[in-house]
């Protein structure tokens, strides 16, 4: 009996190391996949804030862009937009993509509010399907998803960025 139950707990322990090698190289895989998606700008599609639709197809061509992952309510992501504004001129050869999963409404207040719906280089998007999160892997907010004017990734930046680190990295380019 002490041999039979020695014999199942092995297996178990084996089958959980198995089971736990699988999961991690899984997502090690799918990483990798997202990080290859993202070298450069992905298809996308979302509902810009005026109802219209807005996708890749809409971004201008050999001109930097920033995408902007943010939230109406989050503190950081107001601060961001507030020196974003501040320093508009510094954006003048880029487009400022603002993307969040909220409501086209709630999206529209916070960019009037912020008067960055009168620059023709700053769009906001509504993510309704929440698909943002995961074509670009961001995972908090604000998170800025820099590209160089040929549509090349530059870096993914979690949480508030000072404008001038900002505007260095993507002049470095």
């Amino acid at each position: 009996m002490r041999k039979y139950f020695k014999t199942i707990l092995i297996l178990f322990f084996i089958g959980i190391l198995c089971f736990l090698g699988y999961k991690i190289t899984s997502k090690i895989n799918h990483k990798n996949k997202i990080a290859r998606n993202i070298k450069t700008i992905p298809v996308f599609n979302y509902q810009n804030i005026n109802g219209g639709v807005f996708s890749n197809q809409n971004l201008k061509k050999q001109t930097a862009t920033i995408f902007i992952y943010f939230n109406t309510e989050c503190e950081y992501c107001d601060h961001e937009a507030q020196m974003i504004k501040e320093n508009i001129t510094q954006f003048k050869n880029m487009q400022l993509v603002f993307v969040s999963f909220e409501k086209p409404k709630r999206i529209k207040k916070f960019a009037q509010q912020h008067q960055l719906t009168l620059y023709d280089n700053v769009y906001f998007l509504c993510d309704n399907k929440a698909a943002f999160a995961t074509t670009f892997d961001v995972n908090s907010l604000p998170c800025l998803v820099l590209y160089d004017k040929n549509h090349n990734l530059i870096e993914k930046i979690k949480g508030q960025t000072r404008i001038e680190v900002l505007v260095k990295k993507m002049n470095a380019k």
